[in-house]
């Protein structure tokens, strides 16, 4: 893909700890399908290998390293780009490939993480993605120490804010749809209309 990790390291980090350590490499083409982003690919692309090689080891959950500020950037990406209210949950259920998504980092600071990496040692990535700046992720994260700079306990407030969703007290689709019709409706009328021509003597 974009990116190159040093396998090297890994391999014997993994072997420090006894734990067998496998590589797959991806590759997609973008001409292949212009109408998605270089991003959405990479991603298809990566989770498509990850999820064929646990069905070859016979494993039933693959743990992610998404960190907290990772799912609430994906929460303000989705309201932004999408128009939905979704994120990366900490745990998701793959009927379809009989398959467990957790991710154990989810409550963790990625500040924390960059820290410990530091006391630690361990090595940056050798090449980063040629197209993480052309994405919307990268601006989103800004925003997000944007609001953390209008109030220091935001993020908490977005993660307490997702699972504390008031229905009653936000639109619903059948009250949206109808409010476009009267809308629609109105708009025809006012069209319909014919102009009155007045005259004065």
């Amino acid at each position: 893909m974009g990116y190159q990790s040093d396998v090297e390291w890994l391999a014997g980090f993994c072997k420090e700890l006894k734990i067998p350590f496998y590589v797959r490499e991806s590759s997609f083409d973008l001409s292949t399908d212009k109408r998605k982003s270089p991003c959405f690919l990479c991603s298809w692309n990566r989770r498509k290998a990850l999820f064929t090689l646990a069905h070859e080891l016979k494993c039933n959950k693959i743990a992610l390293g998404h960190h907290m500020e990772d799912i609430l950037q994906t929460l303000l990406m989705n309201l932004t780009f999408q128009g939905t209210f979704s994120t990366m949950p900490p745990k998701l259920l793959m009927r379809k490939f009989q398959m467990t998504l957790i991710r154990p980092l989810c409550l963790v600071h990625e500040d924390d993480l960059m820290e410990l990496s530091a006391l630690r040692k361990w090595p940056h990535q050798i090449k980063n993605c040629p197209y993480e700046n052309l994405s919307g992720r990268t601006q989103i994260k800004s925003i997000l120490k944007q609001l953390e700079q209008l109030n220091p306990e935001a993020r908490y407030s977005m993660w307490g804010a997702m699972s504390n969703v008031q229905k009653e007290l936000l639109p619903q689709k059948a009250e949206i749809e109808s409010t476009k019709d009267i809308l629609k409706s109105n708009t025809d009328d006012d069209r319909n209309q014919e102009p009155s021509v007045g005259t004065t003597k």
